[in-house]
């Protein structure tokens, strides 16, 4: 039996202030020559969208500029109904909903896409995966094709909201979970599994800790640059493993619990934080680390500092683990008792005790 794995990695990547300016040039050593379709938010339109058409207007590729409100199977087929013949490639320009709308049109129409972050919230701006809802309850992540280039300008990421660059740190630390869930797979129940991604994938979690006082201060394009690197680098990760394994466990379903039950979900990377907070406990390692990291960064290590309350989590944690079945964690078959669940959270501070 065959077991081919095809391993797809953006080939070029540029990181630095100012960078949007090389779009020109990345669009000319990619071979990239012709109408092209720009997806973006109605805050990011303004923001590096519009900059992005006029830029690409300059060396004769026509742009249509599509804006999109949330990232849905609605969008996506809107998008898809603009692409022709003649388009060449797409860009998302934005958070997490334009550059995943566009992830996934470009995929299914078999076309390029430029992925151009205006914020660096989670690791969808440089991976082969993308959220969409409207697939069933809640949002699900499917794979696409990764990113044909990343053009991360940091001073643009830099004017972003503070907690949208904690939010991506903490996503970025949920690896630390996600790798632990990933061996304990391959372990119990055979699962594929790569040494490569998984070693990638805790180091970039590492590195992100150390930097944790940087990206908690006030130098913030510094701080922006080295978050969007860890970003792209878990994005390679899973490129390498063939799936999300390296960065999405346990501590990802209970964030996609709390998006299905909460009323006012936080920000994806916030939720997936605080998971991880709680998932090291189960695991039996070292959750203070994870705690003082993400309060280091600026990140929410609290139901109170999540805005969420405390039943909310609670329901939550007994609820993960129906989240993606199929993929086991350290959640097992049959998740938490409601007493565990109040243990895990009132022990690690994260619902007072």
């Amino acid at each position: 039996m065959r077991d081919d794995h095809w391993i797809q990695f953006p080939r070029e990547v540029v990181i630095g202030p100012g960078v949007i300016t090389q779009i020109p040039k990345i669009f000319g050593k990619l071979g990239l020559k012709g109408e092209t379709i720009i997806v973006c938010g109605r805050k990011t339109r303004k923001i590096a969208a519009e900059k992005v058409s006029e830029l690409l207007d300059e060396i004769d590729c026509p742009t249509q500029i599509v804006t999109v409100e949330k990232a849905d199977v609605e969008e996506v087929r809107r998008v898809e109904e603009q692409i022709t013949r003649g388009t060449i490639a797409l860009v998302g320009v934005g958070g997490g909903k334009s550059i995943d709308v566009a992830k996934v049109a470009a995929h299914r129409r078999g076309i390029g896409l430029v992925s151009v972050p205006t914020s660096a919230s989670h690791d969808g701006i440089g991976s082969p995966r993308a959220s969409i809802s409207g697939i069933e309850q809640g949002p699900v992540s499917i794979s696409t094709s990764s990113p044909l280039a990343i053009v991360a300008d940091t001073t643009i990421i830099a004017k972003a909201p503070k907690k949208l660059l904690s939010s991506g740190f903490a996503d970025v630390i949920a690896n630390f979970t996600a790798v632990l869930d990933w061996k304990l797979a391959y372990r119990l129940k055979n699962e594929r599994y790569s040494e490569y991604a998984s070693v990638l994938s805790s180091m970039t979690a590492e590195r992100m800790c150390n930097h944790a006082p940087l990206i908690g201060r006030v130098d913030h394009e510094k701080s922006c640059r080295e978050v969007v690197k860890a970003l792209i680098s878990s994005g390679v990760a899973m490129s390498i493993a063939g799936s999300s394994r390296p960065a999405s466990g346990s501590e990802h379903k209970f964030s996609h619990a709390l998006d299905i039950i909460s009323s006012k979900p936080a920000l994806h990377g916030e939720q997936c934080g605080v998971g991880t907070i709680m998932m090291m406990y189960l695991h039996g390692g070292d959750w203070k680390m994870i705690r003082n990291a993400l309060k280091l960064a600026g990140a929410p290590v609290t139901a109170e500092e999540l805005g969420i309350p405390d039943t909310t989590i609670l329901e939550a944690l007994t609820k993960a683990h129906t989240i993606r079945p199929e993929r086991y964690t350290i959640l097992g078959d049959k998740g938490l008792t409601p007493e565990a669940a109040e243990k895990v959270a009132t022990v690690t501070g994260v619902i007072p005790g």
